[in-house]
């Protein structure tokens, strides 16, 4: 997807992103810096907000002058604050009047004064014994904290959550996250688009078509490379499958917030048999090594084709058994029902994406605010609830189940009745684009600036778990601290897509 780009100075950054931002009818898909000084042209910080009207991304480009200082814009626009954070972080440019200033990427054992993205920042740095970040807690007659992480039971990735707690009730959470980022950007820097494309598919497991056909999109358009028609339809169904995989292994997990052990069984039983099919399609149980820059590294035959419509009939069984027990179980409604909200305006402030925010009333869609692939043709529904709780986040789960396998089976129609060539070679590219693709969590956004010799001068990544987590702390205000995991669960973010 290209992106339309406007430069300003940074004092203009605030006033121009009202502007663009309209009182959040394009909502604030990303944030990023990039150091531009190999070129002379400095350091920039770059806003790219959504324009689904017109299926387009824009973005705003701010040169960062001596002050290395740029104005935030958290105060307008919440979304804004995580992004701003790493900024500080990763370039050392300053977000003046940030509320929160703290460090998000780096943690209190990294070397002050060294910014990993800048194109003068060793490759090795000795870790320090640091003062502990500072955590934002409640304090009062009767009030108490739990820490919790950053090493967890069960196998699932480091992160520390500090309640402040009257009682049972959570009165705050603060989350310290990004414990071991991994510098997967930094990496791809100075790649070709083909030397890179491993390192993107390798940025979480759960969501590798997605984070994928984002990279992909991002570097045929700088290439100038059209894609073939039946890769688009093969891309279209790798997504929906990975999406059915995720969905299915959700609606397992979440009663595992409760113990209910039976309706666990069935989600588990269920991904593990889409996780055998993904095997048997792409040769890779995360989908890896299947979407590529210029298509598919393979056509799926007839035999394929009629084994996924046998497996994905038979978890489509599996879902529907799911809903009817959900429904019956009178205890479990009871957890589930006004826990965890999140309302409509929280959702818009954040630019959240996904099921959080589909949950919350906020029809956001990559798959139909942009139209890549065949979506078009599929005459997709957007699934909405608008009580923004764990219930609301289950729904919207069956909900895109149902409609995911009702579009998988027009994109196996569409399979057996078209043929074509899968993939074709993709050109040298040059300059500047975008890719975005809607994962089981929401959208996946991928820019990507290439220099005159066709490598790699920065990528950014922003996930839809770097979305959405921000929206966790507040969902759990005045539940109990029990309901925690149930909470947790329902939006299952990622941890990954965070260390990229």
């Amino acid at each position: 997807m290209k992106l339309e780009i406007k430069e300003i100075t940074a004092e203009a950054l605030l006033s121009e992103a009202k502007v663009y931002n309209e009182g959040g009818k394009h909502p604030l898909t990303a944030m990023f810096g990039r150091d531009e000084t190999n070129a002379e042209g400095g350091f920039a910080v770059y806003a790219v907000f959504e324009f689904p009207e017109e299926k387009v991304h824009r973005a705003l480009k701010a040169k960062v002058g001596e002050s290395m200082s740029f104005p935030s814009l958290s105060h307008l626009i919440p979304a804004a604050s995580w992004f701003e954070r790493e900024i500080q972080d990763m370039f050392g440019l300053k977000a003046e009047n940030h509320p929160d200033p703290r460090p998000l990427v780096l943690h209190e054992n990294f070397p002050k004064g060294i910014h990993p993205l800048r194109k003068d920042a060793p490759r090795e740095v000795e870790f320090i014994e640091g003062k502990h970040t500072h955590m934002h807690t409640v304090s009062g007659e009767g009030t108490f904290q739990v820490p919790v992480g950053p090493i967890h039971a069960g196998i699932i990735e480091p992160g520390h959550f500090r309640f402040s707690q009257a009682g049972e009730s959570m009165l705050q959470l603060d989350a310290k996250l990004f414990y071991t980022h991994r510098g997967l950007e930094k990496m791809m820097e100075g790649k070709t688009a083909l030397e890179a494309h491993p390192i993107a598919e390798r940025i979480c497991g759960a969501c590798t078509a997605a984070n994928t056909w984002s990279y992909c999109q991002a570097v045929e358009t700088a290439a100038g490379t059209t894609v073939p028609r039946r890769a688009e339809i093969l891309r279209t169904f790798i997504l929906e499958i990975e999406r059915i995989t995720n969905h299915v292994g959700d609606l397992g997990n979440i009663p595992a917030g409760v113990g209910f052990s039976f309706a666990v069984s069935i989600g588990t039983r269920a991904k593990e048999a889409m996780m055998r099919l993904q095997d048997e399609l792409t040769g890779n149980r995360f989908l890896r090594g299947f979407i590529v820059p210029g298509g598919t590294a393979k056509d799926l035959a007839g035999s394929e084709l009629a084994q996924a419509e046998e497996v994905l009939s038979e978890v489509e069984k599996n879902v529907l058994d799911l809903e009817r027990i959900f429904a019956e179980q009178d205890s479990f409604q009871d957890r589930v029902r006004t826990t965890g909200i999140v309302r409509n305006k929280t959702a818009r402030d954040l630019a959240m994406v996904g099921v959080g925010a589909r949950a919350s009333g906020y029809a956001h869609d990559s798959r139909a605010d942009f139209g890549y692939g065949v979506y078009p043709e599929l005459a997709l529904k957007v699934v909405t609830e608008t009580s923004g709780d764990v219930a609301a986040r289950i729904l919207v789960r069956i909900g895109e189940l149902k409609e995911s396998f009702r579009l998988a089976g027009k994109l196996l129609e569409m399979l057996k009745k078209e043929q074509g060539a899968h993939c074709t070679e993709l050109g040298t590219p040059q300059g500047e684009a975008v890719g975005v693709s809607e994962s089981a969590r929401g959208s996946s956004f991928c820019y990507v600036a290439f220099d005159k010799e066709g490598l790699l001068d920065r990528i950014f990544v922003r996930s839809a778990s770097y979305a959405n987590w921000p929206a966790l702390p507040i969902a759990v205000q005045g539940d109990i601290i029990p309901d925690f995991p149930l909470i947790n669960k329902s939006f299952e973010l990622c941890y990954a897509c965070l260390d990229r």
